[in-house]
Formats: C-alpha cells, structure tokens, sequence
C-alpha cells in the first residue's frame, strides 16, 4: 500500500496506540515520547495533512516498518468511516 498525506491528529493516535505520549509542544509542533526512548515530532497545522516524506521521517524516528504505520492508520479511518 502507498504512503499518502495523513492528517497530524490521526499520526497522533496512531503513536499513541504504540505507547508514545505528548511529552510537550512548542508552538504547533507536538513531542512524543515512547518509555523505551523513541522519539518524534509531529507537527500540527491547521487544515494540512503530512506529507509523505516527513510520514516516512516519523515512521523511521518511531522506528516502524511502513507496513506497521500504515496499518494503525487504516485501524483507526475504518473506525471513523
């Protein structure tokens, strides 16, 4: 399956279903922090998705497979439909 924008708030919960939590935000960026040190930033605009090069910049710093995230992504856009 093909990586494609995905909006922060859905990117959020995806790592947060992982065990990533708000460690804090600066401005419209938002920190999230795994226990077992992973490390990442999302950031939060107003009607803009993220771009599939910063996706594949968060799936590396949560140190998933592309397959992995996507599939937390999906999880939750059948939950909503």
């Amino acid at each position: 399956m093909k990586l494609k924008p995905v909006s922060p708030e859905r990117v959020i919960k995806a790592l947060e279903k992982l065990g990533f939590e708000m460690a804090r935000q600066r401005g419209s960026h938002v920190f999230l922090k795994h226990s077992d040190g992973r490390a990442t930033v999302v950031p939060v605009h107003k009607g803009e998705d993220i771009g599939r090069g910063l996706l594949r910049k968060i799936i590396r710093d949560a140190k998933l497979t592309r397959e992995e995230f996507l599939r937390l992504v999906e999880k939750r856009r059948r939950v909503h439909r």
